[in-house]
């Protein structure tokens, strides 16, 4: 919808001035005489040229969104006007995508929007979740509180995926490196003992022979192999666009021996907190699980959450699906039963996700511990085997040599 400037002047004569966004110039009128303010001059609001540079700027972190949620509590706490405080807090926005929507926002919100309405606009910062919280907020006149909680519910959300983020990079790093190193050894190094070997006349060993063989197919189909993983990379990055090959890939993560256990406990710990955040601020339950659903991160757990919403409408109780689905655990399902029965499901949802934080941590810890000796056993026998394979016809041609 495009923005137009306004000057105009107030009914005691003072001259005003301002953006609106609206679809034609009558409609910035119409909303002009509403607030009583009669038009001098309305014009389209010149489009700025932007220079876009990737991976800067042109993303909101949830990080930016936590702070301004919370200063934005703040001030409302304060007695400011929306208006004032979003105008301040994106004056002084240092991430260019933020400060711009926030300036669009207040735009809105000065012709006539809500403050709900005008986030629902730019979905791409303030994800549904964001929107209905506040639209609860406001129509409760508790948004201060609604945005507090909004805040503390950014902070563990972006904890939580930190914890993950961490548990998945530090083995594959790891991993990565370690095939690096032997594949570096295969394709350089051991081609120079071969060399050596095949002019000294010795003959080789069984486990030289094997290492040598292995060093020339992976000579051989390097580039092949090579390909044939970047090709294996990008056909599961399109299949996960769909909607059978996102299935399929969420439920084979879950079904995972080591990171299933920890992807589970993940989506219970979002599922639990994010239902039980938009509960206790006053959304009603099918929009919730509506959200959360859309919010989950994997394809099985939402079509669970989905069905779930399904049986809901049609007047069962929450637990009972959740239990058929086979994705949560039975102690969460008898405590979100036991909420439902005493009618504290909010915090009963928050005790769950309280408690799947710690063991998301206790996961974490436990999985660092257990690859930590699995690589190095790895390594150890891989590379050390090498080194010994190679050095058997040197220990053997010594003794030749010696007698």
């Amino acid at each position: 919808m495009p923005i137009f400037v306004y000057r105009g002047r107030s009914r005691t004569g003072r001259v005003v001035a301002g953006r609106m966004e609206a679809n034609t110039p009558e409609a910035v009128v119409a909303g002009l005489r509403q607030q009583r303010i009669f038009p001098i001059s309305i014009k389209p609001q010149p489009k700025s040229i932007e220079f876009k540079i990737p991976g800067f700027g042109g993303r909101v972190k949830e990080k930016d969104l936590a702070v301004f949620t919370r200063q934005l509590a703040t001030m409302i706490d304060a007695g400011l006007p929306l208006v004032q405080c979003l105008e301040t807090l994106a004056s002084q926005q240092p991430n260019r995508q933020l400060k711009k929507t926030l300036t669009e926002i207040r735009v809105n919100v000065e012709g006539g929007s809500t403050f709900a309405a005008a986030l629902k606009r730019h979905p791409t910062v303030f994800n549904p979740l964001y929107a209905n919280m506040v639209e609860a907020g406001e129509a409760g006149g508790l948004l201060d509180t609604i945005l507090n909680r909004l805040a503390v519910y950014i902070e563990k959300a972006m904890n939580l995926r930190r914890k993950v983020k961490g548990a998945m990079i530090y083995p594959s790093t790891i991993v990565t490196v370690a095939i690096a190193v032997v594949i570096f050894l295969l394709t350089f190094v051991i081609p120079v003992f071969e060399g050596f070997f095949e002019g000294s006349g010795v003959p080789l060993p069984l486990p030289t022979q094997i290492v040598m063989a292995v060093s020339r197919f992976v000579r051989r189909y390097l580039l092949a192999g090579l390909s044939l993983v970047i090709t294996g990379i990008v056909g599961i990055r399109f299949s996960y666009k769909t909607e059978k090959g996102r299935r399929a890939i969420d439920g084979l993560f879950l079904r995972t021996p080591i990171f299933g256990s920890l992807l589970r406990k993940v989506a219970v710990a979002r599922f639990t907190r994010t239902l039980g955040t938009l509960i206790a601020s006053g959304v009603p339950i099918l929009d919730g699980l509506d959200i959360t659903a859309k919010t989950a991160g994997n394809k099985v757990v939402e079509e669970a959450i989905i069905e779930t919403r399904g049986n809901i409408a049609e007047g069962k109780t929450i637990a009972d699906p959740l239990r058929a689905s086979g994705v949560f655990p039975p102690m969460v399902v008898q405590m979100i039963s036991v909420g439902e029965q005493t009618g504290a499901l909010d915090s009963m949802l928050e005790k769950i996700a309280e408690f799947y934080d710690a063991e998301v941590d206790q996961a974490v810890a436990n999985l660092t511990a257990l690859i930590e000796p699995i690589l190095i056993v790895f390594l150890g026998v891989v590379v050390g085997g090498m080194i010994v394979a190679m050095y058997l016809p040197i220990f053997k041609l010594v003794t030749v040599i010696g007698r």
